[in-house]
């Protein structure tokens, strides 16, 4: 993921950081939904800015310990929002993507000592053998450890096959996109996927009903902002953290502030980069956004 100004910008048009709504300003209760990538001291350029210390990591559990808030998988959210089953009192969910090398190692480990239930959102391409995907060189988990992450107290959702922008696909590669790796996953485990996080955070109308249909129950997408017990099924805000992030961010996080509600609206500036994206993907085909 880029780290120049250029890369800042486009994902601020896609996640929809803006200035800061107050808590509870939409009339619910916040949820806390945190998007982890690796936890490593000495990361690849292209994701350390994504990338925390297990330091960093250990005090952003301790807060969440701290917080006195629920730790849930993203299953509970789902059970929710389809009215199955409420919500415990005021949840937290911790999220991880693409399924770097650290995560059934330290980063589980670390879940583990705390009893911090989590969700992993893996890349097929980037981790089953002979897979091929857009993401960069890096350290990464191989496919026959997802097991080894359930065990540990992870639930594991797609994150696709390659990673590519989902939202500038033809119908026939999304689809690929979306079938093809939950079919690796449930192949592995042996039970059902249930849930998908978008590459990048891209996603549109299309992906929304398209993901509906591959059978999946919900969808994450980034929007750097916090969840709420009224979010969308199929685009549920996550908080995005950098390396930049302090303790008392996440703390300002757990405790409901610092960041919009949603669900709202996309902007007009999401909107324009998504209808520039799908113009660049058609002179250069799949891209990794960065």
């Amino acid at each position: 993921m880029k780290t120049d100004g250029r890369g800042r910008a486009e994902r601020g048009a896609q996640e929809g950081e803006g200035p800061t709504v107050p808590p509870r300003a939409h009339g619910t209760p916040a949820i806390p939904v945190f998007l982890y990538h690796s936890v490593m001291d000495d990361p690849p350029d292209w994701i350390a800015e994504f990338t925390v210390t297990p330091k960093q990591f250990g005090a952003h559990l301790d807060a969440v310990v701290r917080s006195g808030r629920t730790p849930v998988t993203i299953s509970a959210i789902a059970d929710h929002l389809a009215r199955r089953a409420p919500l415990p009192p005021r949840p937290v969910l911790l999220t991880f993507d693409d399924g770097f090398a650290d995560l059934p190692g330290p980063t589980a480990a670390a879940l583990a000592e705390r009893a911090l239930p989590a969700t992993a959102y893996l890349t097929t391409g980037a981790i089953a053998p002979g897979g091929r995907s857009l993401l960069p060189p890096a350290p990464m988990m191989a496919l026959a450890r997802a097991a080894e992450l359930e065990r540990s107290g992870m639930e594991i959702g797609s994150h696709t096959v390659t990673h590519a922008q989902l939202d500038t696909l033809s119908a026939k590669a999304l689809a690929y996109e979306l079938r093809t790796s939950k079919a690796v996953l449930e192949d592995a485990l042996g039970h059902e996927i249930r849930h998908l996080a978008y590459p990048h955070g891209y996603n549109s109308p299309r992906v929304r009903a398209m993901s509906a249909r591959a059978g999946y129950e919900t969808a994450t997408a980034v929007r750097h902002a916090l969840s709420s017990d009224r979010d969308e099924r199929y685009r549920i805000a996550r908080l995005i953290v950098r390396r930049t992030h302090t303790v008392a961010d996440v703390e300002g996080w757990l405790a409901g502030a610092g960041a919009r509600i949603a669900p709202y609206r996309d902007g007009p500036k999401t909107i324009a980069w998504r209808w520039y994206r799908r113009a660049r993907a058609v002179v250069h085909g799949p891209e990794f956004a960065g």
